[in-house]
């Protein structure tokens, strides 16, 4: 029991991990830049700019728990179409890594507000397709998904509103 334990505790410490690496070095990367969202004309609703790192700690503890719980769920000697099924899930997964890393970039440090929104629908379409390949395995790692859609759906609608107001 207690080496199941322990096992868990590193698959959830890398899990959570994962996600806070990428945002954190995205977070590095732009830091000279962030300033621009106090500069820009806001929509009605822009939250203040310190809630976006609180906001998105979470997101990442969330995300990285999720990946935990679907981790552990893996098909293992099992049929290939259900391990094409979970791996599908991951590459959403990776892919919305990837995609949410980038955005900051293309936002704070290159200005590209429109291309910005755009790649935020993309990032949303990956965070679905997550959800709904985690839903196969498991119903809470999938709903653990859920607040990280919710967010970058109101970050699209800031991020075209930034836009929209400051062309």
């Amino acid at each position: 029991m207690r080496k199941k334990t322990k096992s868990y505790l590193k698959l959830f410490s890398l899990s959570i991990l994962l996600p806070l690496a990428v945002g954190g070095l995205s977070a590095f990367l732009t830091m000279g830049n962030m300033d621009i969202y106090k500069e820009l004309k806001q929509p009605p609703l822009a939250p203040p700019s310190w809630l976006f790192p609180v906001a998105w700690t979470i997101l990442y503890v969330l995300m990285g728990v999720s990946f935990g719980l679907y981790w552990i769920v893996r098909p293992v000697g099992e049929g290939a179409i259900k391990s094409k099924m979970w791996e599908q899930g991951l590459s959403f997964y990776l892919a919305s890594l990837a995609f949410n890393f980038a955005w900051s970039i293309l936002f704070f440090n290159l200005r590209w507000f429109l291309f910005a929104f755009v790649w935020l629908l993309v990032l949303l379409f990956l965070i679905v397709g997550t959800i709904l390949a985690y839903r196969k395995f498991s119903k809470t790692a999938a709903y653990l998904q859920i607040p990280y859609a919710l967010w970058v759906a109101f970050a699209g609608y800031l991020n075209f509103g930034i836009w929209w107001l400051n062309r």
